[in-house]
């Protein structure tokens, strides 16, 4: 017996666009054994990155390899970093036809617009310019063992990051007391990310997965003195802020 549905009865649910932003995994390489080396070497000292995010598969760079792809390995790697790979783009033939049968989609090249005042053009859909950061501050001590992650956003801290304490931000990190814990600004390869103290005297200091630790001595004109840390190609620049 069929049951008409009633004339005032509400919806269930509804189907509406949604334009989100995802993070783009470009891989550079076939060899996923090199590529979990690197995935280690980069995010061991931040297991929090992420945290089950959806992420897209570029494959620009590695269209013409003649070596196939593992997708279910490389979901399986991308899995053990806490990312969710969800979408692929941009790869040959074969290489979609293999990642669709993994499971995933095709993230098309080019989506609508996003909405704005004035019409814009059609831009691809993982490399919209990101509206501004948002902001996280933090006005109390950090300790020993403590961790804050400021995700996809700024950091601003106005107490002491104290040795073993961990500040991490997709953006810049400021930090307004003696820096003597980790900061990782630029977490998701932001290279024009900056790190800025009014101390500093850094257990260790990261931009976009680059690295430099206490094994390479800070020069006396920026320890413990106010300065800021810089990406200059593959090489961390720590230079003061009074000059």
């Amino acid at each position: 017996m069929l049951v008409a549905p009633q004339a005032n009865a509400s919806p269930t649910f509804e189907l509406k666009s949604a334009a989100l932003t995802l993070v783009a995994v470009v891989l550079k390489t076939t060899d996923l054994a090199a590529l979990a080396q690197e995935l280690e070497a980069r995010f061991a000292d931040a297991p929090g990155l992420f945290d089950q995010d959806p992420v897209a598969i570029d494959l620009s760079f590695v269209r013409d390899a003649a070596d196939a792809i593992d997708f279910d390995a490389l979901i399986t790697l991308l899995r053990a970093h806490k990312m969710l790979p969800i979408a692929v783009k941009a790869g040959s033939a074969p290489q979609m036809e293999a990642a669709l049968a993994a499971g995933l989609t095709e993230a098309h090249a080019n989506a609508p617009a996003p909405r704005a005042s004035a019409p814009t053009a059609a831009a691809p859909v993982l490399d919209v310019p990101a509206p501004p950061r948002a902001t996280v501050i933090v006005d109390k001590p950090l300790r020993s063992g403590q961790r804050v992650y400021a995700k996809g956003a700024d950091l601003i801290v106005l107490a002491v990051v104290s040795f073993g304490a961990e500040v991490i931000a997709d953006g810049n990190i400021h930090v307004y007391a003696p820096l003597r814990g980790r900061a990782l600004a630029g977490a998701l390869g932001d290279t024009a990310a900056r790190i800025f103290t009014t101390c500093m005297e850094p257990q260790l200091l990261s931009i976009a997965g680059i690295y430099r630790t206490t094994e390479t001595e800070l020069p006396a004109a920026v320890l413990g003195k106010p300065a800021q840390v810089r990406l200059v190609g593959e090489k961390l620049v720590v230079e003061a802020l009074n000059h």
